[in-house]
């Protein structure tokens, strides 16, 4: 007899720390994995406590709900897939966050209609579209949508190089694990 589990996330820290989240089947969309996300939010330890949180490639939700368990006060997350809008939505409601905003769409679509400024970004597009980590990163910056200071994360498969997008930002971190790169940037203001 085969068994047939559902792919699940689980929130590592914070005061959701252990819940699993279902994460639906949906073309491109690969959940960060759990050695990943404890590096990350290692990093962002000082910074996620009532930080207003963007998730540019929402997927499972579990970088946007991580920082929310953390202390985050508030996070919008972009996600253009129907399947994986819906389960945004659904595990929004099972944990009862009044907190996030989940809005279809693709994601340059949806920056034109933030109106807020934001302290972490994470930009984590599917692998088969490289340019729309330098895309969105730009429109953002177009758009005024970040903080001063603000912290930018960005993952991309370990084959690929990437150079940061802006003369505004500069690595603060990064880290390979497996098939991925990933890091965090400041956001520094032009002058």
């Amino acid at each position: 007899m085969q068994s047939h589990m559902k792919p699940q996330v689980r929130i590592i820290g914070g005061k959701w720390r252990g819940r699993k989240l279902p994460v639906v089947e949906v073309p491109g969309l690969r959940p960060t994995p759990d050695r990943v996300r404890e590096t990350l939010f290692n990093w962002l330890a000082r910074d996620c406590p009532q930080a207003s949180v963007l998730d540019c490639f929402a997927g499972s939700g579990i970088l946007g709900f991580e920082a929310l368990s953390r202390g985050a006060a508030r996070l919008v997350a972009l996600e253009q897939h129907s399947r994986a809008f819906a389960n945004l939505q659904l595990q929004a409601e099972r944990l009862q966050i009044s907190a996030i905003e989940v809005m279809p769409g693709d994601a340059l679509d949806s920056i034109g209609q933030l109106r807020q400024k934001f302290d972490i970004v994470f930009i984590d597009p599917p692998y088969a579209e490289p340019q729309l980590r330098t895309q969105v990163f730009s429109l953002l910056e177009e758009r005024h949508c970040l903080q001063a200071g603000a912290r930018i994360y960005f993952e991309w498969p370990a084959r690929e190089s990437f150079d940061l997008p802006s003369p505004g930002l500069q690595w603060l971190k990064q880290k390979s694990a497996g098939q991925v790169n990933y890091a965090i940037a400041e956001w520094q203001l032009s002058r």
